[in-house]
């Protein structure tokens, strides 16, 4: 198949999902091409089945804002025209759904479109009054929709009215590359005493709550002898930093920003902290837990599709500081239990969220899509 690939190139599991499973499709002999206004940031290395268009943004004095709906359309109508493709895969409704919609209808000539909800689109854009009927419409002109947990469809049929199938397909990880790995060197730099090591990542936008991880780290720490590693970058970054040294922490916090390998410093923890206000899925949460590192998570969205409370981690409500210090200082002083949740948490990554068994999913998906009339 030739697949357009269509995405947010910026650090968010919408953009990590779309380019992991594009070079995996390319890796099954798939012809894939990204479509976005930059490189996506996992997008590294040749391969020779994927290539990547950029939409050329133009600026007038005319307009207030960049127009980049029909900027993407059209580079879609180019894409598609010239290349062949087969179908598009819109990650995200607004606006790239609602661009495949009008490439497609410029083109004329059958072009499908599969377009996969990833949540904030559903939860948060989408619910503005003034997206909702374009969103619903281009939900619904889309050949096949997917959504990356059953908490997302049920929101996305709830909110939106929509009488469509949607299937879940939910995210996933390289089982591979996402290993535990000997990390002396690593775990010499964050814990050169042999401290626990708690790690959170994210864009550090407010639903993420990073000062809530900075809080359940504070009781920890109090506790048990630990550093936390803060990885990511966004508007809360600043108010995070004001808090560590409010808090007098600053010595056992490390903020590393946004990171293109996290392997290594997965390999090096302890713990992983998603106090999250919404989640659809918790990809970063399942990479950690591929690497054998147990989760502290709220009860939000997908996140108890993701992890088994009392298995492979513990959930609790938003904002229950108190409960997910607990839960990680139980963990974190017993060795052995410790170990075990570890095992179990890699376990359930291999066995439901490994990358080969839901590439396969798409696969069929596309294939059921190639062949149904347009809605």
């Amino acid at each position: 198949m030739k697949i357009g690939m269509v995405c947010y190139p910026t650090y968010g599991g919408s953009g990590v999902v779309a380019t992991e499973l594009g070079k995996a499709l390319a890796d099954k002999g798939h012809e894939v091409h990204f479509i976005s206004y930059a490189l996506p940031m996992r997008l590294n290395g040749y391969s020779g089945n994927v290539f990547y268009h950029e939409v050329e943004m133009a600026t007038y004095p005319l307009f207030d804002f960049p127009l980049y709906t029909p900027a993407l359309a059209s580079k879609m109508v180019e894409v598609a025209r010239f290349e062949k493709l087969d179908l598009i895969h819109a990650h995200y409704a607004i606006p790239h759904a609602t661009s495949a919609f009008l490439a497609r209808e410029i083109l004329g000539n059958g072009l499908k479109i599969v377009t996969t909800l990833h949540g904030t689109d559903i939860t948060l854009v989408g619910l503005e009054p003034s997206f909702l009927p374009v969103m619903k419409f281009s939900i619904e002109k889309s050949d096949g929709v997917t959504a990356v947990s059953r908490f997302l469809r049920e929101k996305t049929t709830t909110n939106y009215g929509i009488d469509k199938d949607i299937r879940v397909i939910p995210n996933f990880v390289d089982i591979e590359k996402y290993n535990r790995m000997p990390c002396d060197d690593v775990c010499g730099v964050f814990a050169p005493k042999g401290e626990k090591v708690l790690v959170h990542v994210s864009n550090f936008r407010t639903v993420k709550r990073v000062q809530d991880a900075i809080r359940i780290f504070n009781q920890v720490q109090k506790m048990i002898p630990s550093c936390l590693i803060l990885v990511g970058d966004g508007p809360d970054r600043s108010s995070c930093e004001m808090l560590v040294r409010e808090l007098g922490i600053r010595e056992k916090v490390r903020f590393l920003g946004k990171q293109q390998e996290l392997v290594q410093i997965l390999s090096a923890a302890d713990l992983f902290l998603m106090p999250s206000q919404s989640e659809s899925f918790g990809l970063s949460a399942l990479e950690a837990m591929a690497c054998e590192v147990p989760v502290i998570s709220t009860s939000v969205g997908g996140l108890p599709e993701l992890q088994v409370h009392g298995e492979t981690g513990f959930i609790a409500e938003i904002g229950d500081i108190d409960r997910m210090a607990r839960y990680s200082i139980d963990l974190l002083s017993n060795p052995s239990k410790l170990k075990m949740f570890g095992v179990a948490a890699r376990k359930r990554a291999v066995e439901n969220f490994d990358v080969k068994k839901v590439v396969d999913e798409y696969e069929k998906y596309y294939e059921e899509c190639l062949v149904v009339a347009h809605p």
